[in-house]
C-alpha cells in the first residue's frame, strides 16, 4: 500500500548514498510509528537534524573575496582570444581541464566538483557578498542571517566550548547571525597563525567566574529598566565567551602543535595557515569555519595578479582536501570555493577583466558531493551560461542537501515575515548521483 509519507522520506534521503543507513533507520522507524500515528514528518526531520548532530556534519568555506576570474581558475577558455595568455591544464580526471595557474588542485579533480554555468544579476561587491553569503539581497527590513548561521543554528552540536562559527580574516560587508541573533555571529580571527586575541582569563579561573556572576546581578537593574534585550544579548556573548576561554580545546588555534611536516604540506602564508586551522576546528567540533582571501577584484593586470593570488591558494586549497580525506572527514564536512561573482569575457584596456556575476564558478567537495564532475557549459566566449544554468537559490539548495539540512526550515523576522534558508530554487542533484 502507498504511504504519501514514506514516499516523502524515500525522495528526500535517496539522493544520498553515503546517508543510506540513516535513511534506512528513520524509514523503518517511519513505518511503524506514522502507522501507528506517534510520529509526524516533521519529528522524522528534526530526528534526522538531531543524527547530523551526532554524526559531526560540517562546512568550510574557502571565501574569494572580490571576485576571481573563471578563466584563471576552473573555466579556461580554450581557442579563443577572451582567454587571454592563460593556458589549461589536464587534471587527475581524464577529459577535466583547468587553468593553469592551480596544478595541485589539478591533482584532487577527483575529489572536486566544479559549476561552471553560476549565474545572477548582482554585480556590486556588497550586495554580492551579501548574496552569496545569505541567499537574499540585502533589505532595510531585514537582517539576513550568513550561510554559516544557519549551519551552526542547524547542526551545532550543545556540547562543543568553542564558537560554532569561525570566521578567519574579514568579509567585506561582515556578514552575521542577522535575526537568529548575536550567538550565532561569527568569531572573527584576524590572523590565523596567533592564538585570538585577549582569550586568556587575567586572573585566576575561579575569580574570573565569580566576576562574571556579579556583572550578571549588577546588570539586572538596567534590564529592569527598560533594558532587558540588550543585557540578554550582552549576556549570552558573555556566556559563550567565558565558556571558550576556560576550555582546554582552545588549543585547537594554536597551529604550533602541528608537526612540520603537515604545515609545509599547506605551504606558507595566511590562507594556508587559515586552511590548516579550519581542519584543526573542524575537528575539535566548530561546525562551520570560513577563511578569507582577498585580493581577486583584478580589474588591471588580471594575468599576473590572479598568477600570485591563484598561487596562494592552490597548495592549501589541494592540502586541505587531501588532510580531511585522509583523517575520515571529508565525507562528513561540505568544502565550498567561491567568490561573489566571476570577471568580464573582454580583456579592459588595463589588462584586467571587470564585474561579471552572468557567468561564473564555484567548486564543492566533500559530504556527498562527487568529485570529478563538471556542471554547466559556458559559451566559447565565455560571455554566457550555454548550459545547465545554476542559480543562487539553487546553489543554497545544493548546500542544503549536502549538509542534510532542511532548506525550507523558516525563522521569523522582527516584522513578522518568516525567512527560509533557502529562497526557492533545486538543488543540482547531478552532484550527488
Amino acid at each position: 500500500m502507498f504511504n504519501p509519507w514514506i514516499h516523502q522520506i524515500d525522495v528526500a534521503y535517496s539522493r544520498r548514498g553515503h546517508l543510506r543507513g540513516r535513511r534506512d533507520f528513520l524509514r523503518n522507524l517511519a513505518v511503524g510509528s506514522l502507522a501507528a500515528g506517534t510520529l509526524s514528518f516533521g519529528d522524522l526531520l528534526r530526528l534526522e537534524a538531531a543524527e547530523m548532530k551526532r554524526n559531526n556534519m560540517a562546512c568550510i568555506l574557502l571565501w574569494m573575496q572580490g571576485g576571481p576570474s573563471q578563466f584563471e581558475t576552473f573555466t579556461p577558455l580554450v581557442g579563443h582570444a577572451n582567454g587571454g595568455e592563460t593556458k589549461a591544464i589536464a587534471t587527475n580526471v581524464p577529459g577535466i581541464e583547468i587553468a593553469e595557474n592551480l596544478p595541485e588542485i589539478a591533482q584532487v579533480m577527483d575529489r572536486l566538483a566544479v559549476i561552471r554555468s553560476m549565474t545572477s544579476r548582482e554585480g556590486n561587491h556588497q550586495r554580492a557578498t551579501s548574496l552569496l553569503h545569505t541567499g537574499y539581497l540585502p533589505t532595510p527590513t531585514v537582517r539576513y542571517p550568513t550561510f554559516g548561521s544557519h549551519v551552526a543554528h542547524q547542526l551545532a552540536p550543545d556540547d562543543v566550548e568553542l564558537p560554532s562559527f569561525v570566521r578567519v580574516g574579514n568579509v567585506r560587508s561582515g556578514e552575521a547571525g542577522g535575526l537568529l541573533g548575536v550567538e550565532y555571529d561569527p568569531f572573527v580571527v584576524q590572523n590565523a597563525e596567533r592564538p585570538p586575541r585577549n582569550s586568556e582569563p587575567t586572573t585566576s579561573d575561579d575569580r574570573y567566574r565569580r566576576r562574571v556572576v556579579l556583572m550578571e546581578r549588577l546588570e539586572q537593574g538596567y534590564a529592569r529598566r527598560g533594558a532587558a534585550r540588550e543585557v540578554e544579548d550582552h549576556q549570552k556573548l558573555y556566556r559563550k565567551a567565558s565558556r571558550m576561554i576556560l576550555s582546554e580545546d582552545m588549543r585547537a588555534f594554536d597551529l604550533t602543535r602541528e608537526s612540520e611536516a603537515v604545515r609545509a604540506a599547506y605551504g606558507e602564508g595566511q590562507f594556508a595557515a587559515g586552511c590548516l586551522l579550519a581542519r584543526r576546528l573542524i575537528e575539535s567540533g566548530v561546525t562551520f569555519v570560513e577563511v578569507v582571501a582577498s585580493g581577486w577584484d583584478t580589474h588591471a593586470d588580471n594575468f599576473r595578479r590572479t598568477r600570485e593570488l591563484c598561487a596562494g591558494i592552490d597548495r592549501p586549497t589541494a592540502a586541505l582536501l587531501r588532510d580531511l580525506e585522509d583523517r575520515g572527514r571529508l565525507d562528513n564536512t561540505l568544502v565550498i570555493w567561491m567568490g561573489e561573482f566571476g570577471r568580464t569575457p573582454k580583456i579592459n584596456g588595463r589588462g584586467g577583466r571587470d564585474h561579471f556575476p552572468r557567468a561564473f564558478n564555484v567548486a564543492l567537495a566533500g559530504a556527498g558531493v562527487q568529485g570529478g564532475r563538471i556542471v554547466g557549459k559556458v559559451s566559447p566566449n565565455g560571455g554566457q551560461v550555454a548550459e545547465r544554468p545554476v542559480s543562487v537559490p539553487d546553489l543554497f539548495r545544493t548546500f542544503c542537501e549536502a549538509l542534510t539540512i532542511d532548506p525550507d526550515h523558516e525563522d521569523m523576522s522582527p516584522i513578522g515575515r518568516p525567512i527560509t534558508i533557502a529562497d526557492e530554487g533545486e538543488a543540482v542533484a547531478e552532484l550527488f548521483a
